[in-house]
């Protein structure tokens, strides 16, 4: 599984596409709304879109949208983690985050504050959104200061490091959306609209859509929506590519990369082909688990690889959430020690639909009670019919591939001074992160090697 040297993570998101579910689709391009779907559902916002936006959101206000962002990822993971408790698990909640927050701005009523409260929000609506157009600016400008830093990285031919987070709006021609949610994602999600015909042409809507995709993910996700994700009713989608191009500030050598036995989740022993570097790490050991923090060039970005006491895998994924690493990143020291490494590599395909409603978003998917009336002035009925979150990654001497995509379809109807050493020959949690904000890029686990590449 040896990688080309530029190594790229990169995560590819279509947000939301949206479709009109009524009795009489004539009416899609219509300017009226449905009165009988008011019953007081458009009361309680915080903030609509058009009203005016606040300043540059403070850093404790960033701080607290990376918070609840990180929050709502691991509520996420452990509805996940339940439906796939044996396999190899590996995710996105900047991604995630991205894609519903793009939908999030067109809520309201009780479908708003159900996804406030899924979301994990403490900021008013529009601070969430000046916000996220803060962090991805702030992740954006990381390739420009690690041009600068790239010649520190060891092995890696001085290139540079890259990260970009860039998002586009497909929408239905000539259909009433409101002016204001236009508004709301070009300001603070850079999407313009694009317009398309689903109506006619769905299909080659959707071979569009997964084409900018595979574009901006280079390829790792080239069928985000799959065959039947559209149709005639489907009226806007919603795309992020998060993209990340990146080799370890220091890389693994490898003539020190030796075969070795790895015990999976389930008992099994599997060869792996296991890494290894003996040098000063960011190092912590807290409460019965080890934790290295490996930096990527420009030292940024970083995997923080957290390794359970053996046999404890299990109870301690179970009880890990956003306060834990945070806690595992504050323990972390200067220390030498030697960390053993597998090389890793594997995908995913998940359905979220049932996951986010068993945490509580359940009117954004039932066509009688989801209230989008912030998106288009219509008639027509918009619920999420479903949402998919494809992922891959792979890990190597030289540093991390990875991408991960996600589609909201909306539709009609203290340590000892002693060397440490870091053996990672049974299942470990790794999370890569963006280290000056907190946001975690992506999160998974390793617990088998038959699934890895």
């Amino acid at each position: 599984m040896h990688r080309r040297q530029l190594l790229a993570l990169s995560g590819g998101l279509v947000a939301a596409a949206l479709a009109g579910c009524v009795a009489d689709s004539d009416h899609a391009g219509d300017d009226t709304t449905d009165d009988s779907r008011d019953d007081g559902r458009n009361d309680g916002e915080a903030d609509e879109p058009g009203d005016d936006e606040p300043a540059e959101p403070s850093e404790s206000e960033l701080e607290t949208l990376v918070e609840s962002t990180n929050r709502f990822a691991f509520d996420l993971y452990g509805k996940l983690l339940a439906e796939n408790s044996g396999a190899n698990l590996f995710a996105s909640p900047v991604s995630i985050g991205l894609a519903f927050a793009m939908t999030y701005a067109g809520a309201r009523g009780e479908t708003r504050e159900q996804m406030r409260e899924v979301l994990r929000y403490e900021l008013d609506d529009a601070l969430v959104h000046a916000a996220f157009e803060a962090l991805q600016s702030e992740l954006d400008q990381r390739s420009d200061a690690n041009e600068e830093t790239a010649d520190d990285a060891a092995d890696d031919e001085g290139r540079p490091f890259e990260l970009s987070v860039v998002n586009s709006v497909w929408g239905q021609a000539e259909y009433s959306f409101e002016e204001g949610y236009l508004d709301v994602l070009e300001a603070h999600y850079g999407g313009g609209l694009r317009e398309v015909d689903y109506v006619s042409d769905y299909e080659a809507a959707r071979e569009e859509i997964n084409g900018w995709v595979a574009d901006e993910t280079e390829d790792r996700i080239d069928d985000l929506l799959p065959a039947g994700s559209l149709s005639e009713l489907t009226r806007l989608v919603l795309v992020n590519a998060v993209y990340f191009l990146a080799n370890w500030k220091h890389t693994f050598p490898e003539d020190a990369t030796r075969t070795e036995p790895f015990e999976a989740l389930d008992g099994s022993e599997h060869d792996v082909e296991m890494m290894r570097k003996e040098r000063g790490w960011e190092y912590a050991e807290l409460d019965g688990a080890q934790a290295v923090d490996l930096p990527y060039v420009g030292e940024e970005v970083s995997m923080l690889v957290i390794l359970p006491s053996e046999g404890e895998f299990e109870p301690y994924e179970e009880e890990f959430d956003e306060e834990t690493l945070a806690e595992l990143v504050d323990a972390l020291d200067s220390r030498e020690g030697t960390v053993h490494l597998p090389r890793f590599g594997f995908e995913g395909e998940f359905e979220l639909r049932e996951p986010l409603k068993e945490l509580g978003m359940t009117d954004a998917f039932d066509s009688e009670a989801a209230n989008f009336d912030g998106i288009a002035d219509t008639d027509e009925e918009l619920y999420i019919h479903d949402a998919y979150h494809d992922t891959f990654v792979a890990v190597d001497e030289e540093g991390t591939e990875a991408a991960a995509a996600t589609a909201v379809v909306v539709g009609d109807e203290s340590a000892p001074v002693d060397p440490f050493e870091f053996v990672a020959d049974r299942p470990f949690l790794f999370a890569i992160r963006d280290r000056p904000t907190g946001a975690v890029l992506f999160f998974g686990r390793a617990v088998d090697p038959a699934g890895w590449e």
